[in-house]
């Protein structure tokens, strides 16, 4: 890291120097495609106007960024002219293109949607795209967990085209650009937003949103950004797709480098450059151990959060969501799912006889017993009380019924000092069509009612209702 450090101060000072100018490789071309870029003439192109430091348009109507400038390296290698389509908005850039009325997208990524209209050159940057939240925000290591959030992104965008298909269970606020999105975010309008690392951190330090923090990563959604050509003219995507070949990861690294890098001075202090290269690594060093240590307590948290402190079984709120995922699958799938509730025993005769620090021993003692005695994809967790919750996938009633009968022989057979002999009564729940959780969870305690009047120590189950036949 401190290598690559050194290499971009270097690079850019050499640029701003201006002994680092990217060499100037012209990209050869037959009589036809010169003879096709004549007619052609001028080359329309749409951009995003707000998306700093990618690209934007600034208050004279000019092209400026990343984008800008590697496009017009592209540009002069194959001795084209580019005229800029001047929008206000993105969905206007986008309406332009499906129009034909600009035949080139400057900076974008490739989507089923894009496809309809659009062919790609191969990628001409890379940036990944990273989960921004407040600062008080726990580290995300999987957004299908951030049910019910509120998420704010730009509209048309590769991002919330994928987000809407891949997390539907969060809910999108559509902006009108990247800084509106952050904004949000900090102005706690949205709980989060998807963006570039690039284009994040630009915002952040720019806007002066330092109450905002990086919270996780998407690796899968990292930016392939390419120009986009429209159908309409495939000779022009194979001419552009050779220009961008002659880009060099050293082109590349200066221009970004450029836009987003702190300016350095003209002349070349090596004492001045080798502090900033100490100061930096010493700060590298600092942020990598914080963020080593930060994500191992949000870990912790994390995994407090849905703990029962007693018994370390999943807590209520734990098994509420594992309840509800069950639910959706079946109402998905063709699939069963059955759930046991179990009650211990005259557990008050227990803590009135012994005490309170011995009913808690017993209700540990219990959860070793019952967890001991799972298979390993049932969950089980503490419902509440003296009671617990075993969830059972892909388990029929008779499934269910073996399986508690054994955690009941298990569990009475199991001697708990000074309590003795600890007994637990059993219902049974399996899904019908339809059924929400409370509809499970009130079939399991009426059958779990009917055990203890039974006489306790025993397994009972209540009839799964039927499918309604369809007239």
């Amino acid at each position: 890291m401190l290598k690559k450090l050194l290499l971009v101060c270097v690079l850019c000072l050499h640029a701003l120097d201006g002994h680092c100018s990217p060499p100037a490789t012209s990209v050869p071309l037959s009589e036809a495609e010169r003879s096709y870029l004549a007619q052609l003439g001028p080359i329309t192109m749409c951009v995003d106007p707000d998306w700093t430091p990618f690209e934007r348009i600034n208050e004279a109507g000019e092209h400026e960024g990343i984008a800008a400038d590697l496009i017009q390296q592209v540009a002069l290698r194959l001795g084209i002219t580019i005229r800029l389509h001047r929008v206000r908005l993105w969905s206007e850039s986008l309406e332009a293109s499906q129009q034909d009325r600009c035949q080139i997208m400057s900076f974008l990524n490739q989507t089923p949607v894009r496809d309809r209209w659009l062919l790609f050159t191969r990628p001409i940057f890379s940036d990944p795209n990273i989960i921004i939240t407040r600062e008080e925000q726990p580290f995300i290591a999987d957004l299908h967990t951030l049910r019910g959030k509120t998420v704010a992104l730009p509209g048309g965008t590769m991002v919330e085209e994928r987000i809407r298909k891949d997390y539907p269970d969060l809910s999108v606020i559509v902006t009108q650009s990247e800084r509106e999105a952050v904004t949000m975010v900090s102005e706690r309008k949205a709980d989060l937003t998807v963006r570039t690392l690039i284009g994040a951190a630009y915002a952040i330090r720019k806007e002066g949103l330092f109450n905002l923090k990086i919270s996780g990563q998407i690796p899968e959604y990292t930016n392939q950004l390419r120009i986009g050509v429209h159908r309409n003219h495939p000779e022009l995507r194979e001419i552009l797709d050779r220009g961008v070949a002659t880009l060099s990861d050293q082109e590349k690294e200066i221009i970004w480098n450029r836009h987003v890098s702190i300016n350095v001075q003209q002349s070349l202090d090596y004492r001045l450059l080798a502090k900033i290269v100490l100061a930096a690594a010493l700060v590298l060093g600092i942020f990598t151990y914080w963020n080593r240590k930060l994500s191992r307590l949000n870990r912790e948290l994390e995994r407090l959060s849905i703990t029962d402190r007693l018994t370390g079984l999943n807590n209520r709120m734990r098994l509420d969501e594992c309840f509800d995922r069950e639910i959706q699958r079946c109402q998905r799938y063709p699939r069963t799912f059955s759930i046991i509730l179990l009650d211990i025993d005259h557990f008050k005769q227990i803590n009135d006889s012994h005490g309170h620090q011995v009913g808690d021993q017993v209700l540990i003692a219990v959860a070793n017993c019952l967890q001991g005695n799972l298979r390993q994809t049932d969950v089980i967790g503490r419902w509440g009380g003296e009671e617990f919750m075993v969830l059972c996938p892909e388990t029929d009633l008779e499934g269910a019924m073996t399986l508690a009968e054994n955690l009941r022989g298990h569990l009475a057979a199991t001697a708990m000092p000074p309590a003795g002999q600890v007994t637990a009564s059993f219902g049974i729940a399996t899904y019908a069509p339809n059924d929400q959780p409370q509809d499970m969870v009130s079939r399991a305690d009426r059958a779990l009612y009917a055990a203890k009047h039974a006489g306790r120590n025993r397994v009972h189950s209540e009839p799964t209702p039927s499918k309604p036949e369809l007239t």
